[in-house]
């Protein structure tokens, strides 16, 4: 049932890669936990964000990619469908992709609020794929691009070489200590220059996403 009054306003942000086999009764089972929680009886009655401007939740058949910009109402309650939505998309994703959540504290006023009450904003970053070395590639690269952003402003880019070579070796560390000598994948691998999509917690209200 729609939530008035609630707390937060919740926007999910990303782009999943899905194999070319997944249909789209799983994709609307997959993302059941996001469509149920805003109150709809389908993906189809689901899908529209809160906001009109937003493109929702659309599946591109062309490039078999799920495109999710969708706003809901909510609570802290919203975490265990992202969990459950997360361990959905896994079974279809072709390639590891990152997803960021933003909570959006509806009660807090900036401008005419208490000066000392702070904002309840949160933001988390998650990450789905076919296995852990496809999400630990997504999760490096994006390491990379902030750490990479952050150091250019004092050095240059070519000198950064060394920190990629040891980010990259801390995520081969993490893998083999995963697997354990079970063959599950290919380790993440460098990819040259500031890696993949940007992300990371950042500081302040981050801007919801039109596109």
């Amino acid at each position: 049932m729609p939530r008035y009054n609630a707390p937060f306003e919740i926007h999910v942000h990303g782009d999943v890669p899905l194999r070319s086999d997944v249909t789209f009764d799983q994709i609307q089972e997959a993302l059941s936990p996001l469509w149920k929680y805003a109150g709809a009886k389908s993906l189809a009655d689901g899908a529209t964000s809160t906001y009109e401007e937003e493109p929702g939740i659309r599946f591109e058949q062309k490039d078999h990619t799920l495109q999710i910009c969708w706003t809901v109402p909510g609570d802290e309650d919203f975490r265990q469908a992202l969990d459950e939505m997360c361990m959905g998309l896994n079974e279809l994703s072709d390639r590891g992709a990152a997803i960021e959540v933003t909570f959006y504290d509806t009660d807090f006023d900036e401008e005419e609020g208490d000066p000392e009450e702070e904002s309840r904003d949160d933001f988390l970053m998650l990450f789905v794929g076919p296995n852990p070395a496809a999400i630990m590639q997504v999760q490096r690269d994006l390491l990379v691009e902030d750490v990479v952003n952050l150091m250019e402003r004092h050095f240059d880019g070519a000198e950064l070489g060394g920190v990629v070579a040891e980010i990259d070796r801390l995520f081969s560390d993490r893998f083999d200590a995963l697997v354990n000598s079970l063959e599950i994948g290919k380790r993440p691998r460098g990819t040259g220059g500031s890696g993949g999509s940007g992300g990371g917690h950042g500081g302040g209200r981050r801007p919801r996403h039109l596109h």
